[in-house]
């Protein structure tokens, strides 16, 4: 790969993260719930606000870092888990940055915040559209789950579905036991669970013009 391609690539890449930080945001604000793989994170800032959901964030991407290590052993790339410490950083922050820049979106209609929801999703599916297409690394939350898929010969889609459940519960239970009460996790979980996928298939299937645009080399998988 040439050095402007690998620009052209990490460019994509920071937007990718970029928009999916900010769909994190939004669904976060809707308070109907945030995405599965942000529910801990989300569950941990309201259980411990010492530290802010960016914050949480990181500290929990770390984590599924070390567990990738272990899983992969030999076989892990060090390559990409130095670059994994690095974007995660940067996307804790991003996820701050956002939240901070929406603190004037406080919806308190019902249909308002459906509106807000669906938009963060619509939004966190254009940032993993370009973080594909950029296809340089991946978040430690997918990166975690393709080590298992890989690893343990399970389909990526069921082991994503499992990994949903377990996390969305774990947040569920994390907020109920210390808190007393769901926060967090709601409707609007399932909702993103069920949405962001679908929209990001819909928009790489639609956008193959933009695509080409963007990088006109044919995508290759890591």
């Amino acid at each position: 790969m040439s050095k402007r391609e690998t620009i052209r690539r990490y460019t994509i890449f920071m937007f990718g993260q970029m928009f999916i930080a900010l769909g994190v945001a939004f669904t976060t604000k809707c308070a109907l719930g945030t995405s599965p793989i942000s529910s801990i994170p989300y569950a941990l800032s309201l259980v411990l606000p010492v530290f802010s959901m960016g914050t949480w964030t990181i500290l929990f991407n770390y984590l599924l870092i070390l567990f990738q290590i272990v899983i992969l052993k030999k076989n892990c790339n060090k390559i990409q888990i130095i670059l994994q410490f690095f974007i995660t950083l940067i996307f804790g922050y991003l996820i701050d940055f956002w939240i901070f820049c929406l603190g004037w979106l406080d919806p308190n209609i019902y249909a308002v915040k459906i509106i807000v929801l669906l938009a963060g999703c619509f939004i966190m599916a254009f940032g993993l559209y370009l973080q594909y297409i950029g296809n340089v690394v991946m978040l430690p939350g997918d990166a975690f789950l393709r080590a298992i898929s890989d690893v343990y010969k399970k389909d990526f889609g069921k082991v994503r579905f499992v990994s949903d459940i377990i996390m969305s519960s774990s947040a569920f239970l994390l907020c109920l036991i210390v808190l007393g009460g769901i926060f967090g996790i709601r409707e609007g979980t399932l909702i993103a669970a069920l949405l962001v996928g679908n929209l990001f298939r819909y928009l790489y299937k639609k956008l193959t013009k933009l695509t080409a645009i963007l990088l006109p080399e044919p995508i290759k998988n890591q």
